[in-house]
């Protein structure tokens, strides 16, 4: 039975960290910026550091022409879809719930995991993702039943999930010839120019204003190296060794890292409610975890 070394458990929870923690650098831009601003700029900061580091350590490929459409096509889908459905969904939430929101990605991934490649998932795996749901729904519903979060920031948020679930198809294709760190740099640098058209129309005049101050740097620095860079270049090496289905799991861990900065940093509330919550979340994540662990021994 094929053995998963220790490190690709390490890659995945840096990624729900450093993705968790996301929404609240995003939240502090939201004082100064509009959405696309804080997604171009986050872009174009991650792009020079991932190539840097390209060059530096001599990681350089060559993008063969049958995979340029799909280089192109999953940045369509991430950084661009997505980047515009979470940070807009951000603006007409908090940064707890849309990490709540983003988390429901697992519920679905086993349907796209299992459409694109047919992956096989246990009923273990199952209950997991149904645990963790469960306890996403429990920080999301308020004492009666109602979710805290307009109309249309559910509307972005679902479409950010949409994006997510195509793209870790996308993502997972390219991964079998490339490596995440190629891919993740190749994409946020289409993102630059996708986001480029509406950060000059609509943005740039209101961008140009703000003055630097080191809180919205360090928010910029620590999007585009941990969050935008090494977090994607973690979460592709883990679909690469995991699956679409098993990896996505670890999406429910976001609204756990996110509820417990919010608290300290945002001031958010942290309510029995949250802590229970985040307790159904993390038992959901072992138990999706557990037959496999089994299988192997």
């Amino acid at each position: 039975m094929k053995k998963f070394p220790v490190p690709v458990y390490f890659y995945a929870l840096a990624a729900m960290l450093f993705w968790g923690m996301s929404f609240i650098w995003s939240s502090i831009l939201l004082k100064y910026y509009q959405p696309v601003s804080i997604i171009f700029i986050r872009l174009i900061l991650s792009s020079f550091f991932l190539f840097m580091i390209i060059v530096i350590f001599r990681k350089w490929e060559w993008m063969r022409r049958k995979d340029i459409k799909w280089f192109l096509l999953s940045a369509l889908f991430n950084p661009f879809f997505y980047f515009l459905g979470e940070n807009y969904g951000l603006k007409f939430s908090t940064s707890t719930i849309t990490a709540v929101i983003i988390a429901t990605i697992p519920v679905f991934s086993p349907l796209a995991g299992y459409l694109a490649f047919r992956e096989k998932l246990r009923w273990f795996n199952l209950v997991g993702i149904a645990l963790s749901f469960g306890g996403i729904s429990i920080m999301l519903l308020t004492k009666g039943l109602q979710l805290v979060i307009s109309d249309t920031g559910i509307l972005c948020l679902a479409g950010a999930v949409f994006a997510a679930l195509i793209y870790s198809v996308l993502l997972k294709k390219l991964a079998e010839s490339y490596s995440p760190l190629y891919i993740i740099a190749i994409q946020n640098l289409i993102g630059v120019f996708l986001f480029l058209p509406l950060f000059l129309l609509f943005e740039s005049q209101q961008a140009f204003t703000v003055i630097p101050t080191w809180e919205i740097i360090s928010s910029f620095l620590f999007l585009a190296i941990l969050a935008s860079s090494l977090a994607f270049v973690f979460f592709a090496h883990t679909i690469k060794i995991l699956g679409v289905s098993k990896a996505n799991v670890f999406s429910n861990l976001i609204p756990v890292f996110t509820a417990i900065f919010s608290f300290f940093i945002l001031d958010e509330r942290f309510t029995l409610q949250k802590i229970i919550g985040m307790i159904i979340v993390i038992c959901g994540v072992y138990i999706s975890e557990l037959n496999r662990k089994r299988i192997r021994q």
